[in-house]
């Protein structure tokens, strides 16, 4: 199997603190920035969803949305219209939020799953949203406009999934589990949706997914301690590229790729990763002690270069600041 040679710069950059956002007072468990990137969305095992904004140079908590969910909210995430917000929690519910009259209320409310969902995510188009959870299943939701029609239940999955995630322009859904397998679904000759490719290569638990702005390349993120970067050979197959390793001593927990190409990684190491991706993998940047405890996730801001949101197990949210690379 291919691994990548990962060069550290000569010039090894740290990333800086830009903002501590307290607030949470249990594990945060995801960060999700607004498509505009006028806010930040951020939720955890206090059951509470945090709104965060820039105020000149302070960040302010302006909404705190609670009293829905019964246990810890796993993950956040926007719709690219940016008007609704959807929460998946270990309640087996996931909820769809829109703000109305200057107030963030629950517009639909997603049952079916038959625990824990693990992780929510919108295709680009706004018109599906996929949830997976710990019933090994991953489901595909057919927004309209007042409900939410489940249009496929997918149990390609041996073990838990942890995360699912959209091609960034193509109606293709990518799912990752503790099987240490990924699964890629997407509509079949006979226009149903189906998985029609499984990556394996991992050695533990697949934690999360990201695909690079293009949508050429899928990063995985395990409990292996490595990142693996995936690539189509053609429409059918997708082929390891590269494998990231030796760089977090813990469980990589979170991937996100920045529209310019930087690709950042966090870990139960209490570490963030940023790598530069032109060819080959370079370490641009990192920071050793990112949180007192596990990083969960990471998200590059949608629009300002350089500006990536951390959460941690230490019930704290990070805004940093990383140097621009020469990409």
């Amino acid at each position: 199997l291919p691994c990548a040679t990962v060069f550290h710069s000569s010039a090894l950059m740290d990333l800086s603190v830009a903002a501590t956002l307290e607030g949470h007072v249990d594990i945060v468990w995801c960060v999700a920035w607004h498509p505009t990137g006028t806010s930040l969305a951020t939720c955890g095992g206090d059951k509470t969803i945090r709104i965060w904004q820039e105020d000149g140079r302070t960040w302010q908590c302006v909404a705190v949305l609670e009293g829905t969910h019964t246990k810890t909210i796993r993950c956040v995430a926007w719709s690219p219209c940016g008007r609704f917000l959807a929460s998946a929690s270990f309640d087996g519910h996931t909820c769809v939020w829109t703000k109305e009259e200057g107030e963030y209320v629950v517009t639909a409310t997603l049952e079916g799953h038959e625990n824990e969902v693990k992780a929510c995510a919108w295709a680009v188009s706004g018109a599906l949203l996929a949830t997976c959870g710990r019933d090994k299943t991953v489901w595909i939701w057919e927004a309209g406009d007042d409900d939410y029609e489940c249009i496929g239940v997918f149990s390609n999955h041996t073990q838990d999934v942890k995360f699912v995630c959209w091609h960034p322009s193509q109606e293709i859904l990518a799912s990752a589990s503790y099987d240490d397998t990924v699964c890629l679904y997407r509509v079949l000759d006979d226009d149903e949706w189906a998985c029609y490719e499984t990556l394996k290569g991992h050695t533990s638990t697949v934690w999360s997914l990201a695909f690079d702005p293009a949508g050429n390349r899928l990063a995985s993120a395990s409990a292996d301690s490595t990142v693996r970067i995936w690539g189509p050979a053609n429409a059918d197959k997708w082929v390891l590229l590269a494998t990231l390793s030796g760089h977090h001593t813990r469980p990589v927990y979170a991937v996100h790729w920045s529209p310019d190409g930087l690709l950042a990684s966090a870990s139960g190491d209490n570490s963030i990763i940023v790598f530069t991706t032109n060819g080959s993998y370079t370490v641009h940047a990192r920071r050793s002690q990112a949180h007192s405890q596990d990083v969960n996730a990471v998200a590059w801001h949608p629009t300002r270069p350089g500006l990536l949101a951390s959460a941690g197990d230490d019930a704290v949210v990070r805004v940093w600041n990383v140097p621009p690379a020469q990409l």
